[in-house]
């Protein structure tokens, strides 16, 4: 007999992606078919994004109001609505492992668009835009990137972009940097760090394509974080993008090829007792959990797995090792502070939250549901608008806080998805406070330049 789930942690197995029948797709439209049926008889997680909606509403259309009635063929518009948050599985669904359901529905969602990658089906702007180290061979030439970015901020350059790389006109994209964080990132103050008894005395940073190549202030601003509190540092030697971007269309094998250039690189650093830290929380994931469950006999993968630290994981770490200081110099006021999807489930909990509440006269409201942004995904000429239905409700919350009053700053660990919201609450009239990540907040409530 079948117990209630949600009674035990959710466990993980491994990405079985290897084995030729992984990509059978008559096996995988079967599995499907299970798990579509599990979830039609719960539908806890209707809210969580346009999955769960389009399946319901196919399976209410159909003759029977059972999933058997559904067209196979009609399985891909709830894949391609999936977008790898993860929610469902770490905080909704009752039917995962250890669950005898074994119910997965994100990898589940993988398998069927890496069938999908695998059948060409993929279009080339889907390909190239999930390319981020093409595009950043554009930063940190600044003629180059003052004439990008200016076209790019043109309406007739977002029209082609709409038209031949399926980039909404309207979504808000990324500037190039005319400085790339890696080549101009300080080299650190100190020398010699202490261990914690918890927490590694050095760390190495993993700078991510978008910090690298878009937003290298927030890698310098955790720099000086870690200058501040006597934490020596390096960049690591080199990195290519982490593969999450890949691993969201199904394309397995250019995960792999990036796997196979990070991974060796940074194992080193793992080896040699360094915390590995990556400012965009989607980078982390991928080493954190991605990764070890494509490669779960790599003993490389795991030993960097072990290694890598979300920031504020790090730095709370060092708070209750006593090596982290507390002399905020600045309040920050009201912040609105809205924790990503792929922050939460990591399962460290929420330690920027909880560095905010280090800082006296800083009242923070805290906003824990999906933004929409979710990666490539919010800015698809087919997806831009659902997914600013779906950050709405996020949009409304960051703009008052719980007393009712007006945030003087609004925030995300995930630096897209803040801008995501900032744009959303435009597009909603409503009041848009200065935006900034949070490793900026830090570095301003220390008094940091």
């Amino acid at each position: 007999m079948a117990k209630e789930g949600s009674l035990e942690a959710p466990t993980r197995h491994p990405l079985d992606w290897k084995n030729p029948e992984f990509y059978n797709e008559k096996s995988a439209l079967h599995e499907l078919e299970r798990i579509f049926d599990i979830c039609h008889g719960c539908r806890r997680c209707v809210s969580l994004c346009g999955s769960f909606p389009t399946l319901f509403d196919l399976v209410d259309a159909g003759e029977t109001g059972e999933v058997e009635s559904v067209d196979k063929k009609d399985y891909a518009k709830v894949v391609d609505q999936c977008y790898l948050c993860d929610l469902c599985y770490m905080t909704k669904c009752p039917y995962v492992p250890p669950h005898e359901w074994n119910l997965d529905f994100p990898h589940t969602m993988l398998r069927a668009k890496a069938i999908k990658y695998g059948k060409g089906e993929v279009g080339i702007g889907e390909r190239i835009l999930a390319s981020t180290d093409m595009h950043g061979s554009f930063a940190g030439i600044p003629i180059v990137v003052q004439a990008a970015n200016a076209v790019n901020a043109t309406k007739p350059a977002r029209v082609v972009m709409e038209k031949t790389l399926g980039v909404d006109r309207n979504a808000w994209m990324p500037e190039f940097a005319t400085k790339k964080f890696r080549s101009g990132a300080a080299e650190a103050k100190t020398v010699t760090g202490t261990d914690g008894a918890t927490s590694p005395g050095k760390v190495a940073i993993f700078a991510t394509c978008y910090v690298n190549y878009n937003e290298p202030g927030i890698g310098d601003d955790l720099l000086k974080l870690l200058d501040h509190n006597d934490v020596p540092y390096v960049i690591v030697e080199k990195e290519q993008c982490c593969g999450m971007p890949k691993l969201e269309l199904g394309d397995l094998a250019s995960v792999n090829a990036s796997k196979e250039a990070n991974i060796p690189v940074l194992v080193k650093y793992a080896e040699q007792g360094y915390a590995i830290l990556s400012a965009v929380p989607s980078c982390t994931l991928m080493f954190k959990q991605e990764l070890p469950l494509m490669y779960p006999d790599d003993a490389e993968v795991q030993a960097v797995k072990e290694a890598m630290w979300d920031p504020f994981e790090y730095l709370m770490a060092r708070k209750r090792d006593g090596l982290l200081k507390t002399d905020f110099k600045n309040p920050l006021g009201n912040v609105s502070y809205h924790v990503p999807c792929h922050g939460r489930v990591q399962n460290i909990g929420r330690k920027t939250e909880e560095i905010f509440k280090l800082i006296p006269d800083t009242t923070i409201n805290v906003v824990e549901r999906c933004s929409g942004h979710a990666g490539t995904f919010g800015i698809k000429k087919g997806f831009h608008q659902q997914a600013m239905k779906i950050g709405k409700p996020v949009f409304k919350a960051m703009s008052t806080m719980k007393d009712g009053s007006a945030p003087d700053v609004i925030s995300s660990d995930c630096p897209l998805g803040g801008h995501h919201i900032a744009q959303g609450m435009e597009n909603n009239n409503l009041p848009v406070p200065v935006l900034n990540h949070p490793i900026t907040l830090v570095r301003k409530a220390y008094g940091l330049e």
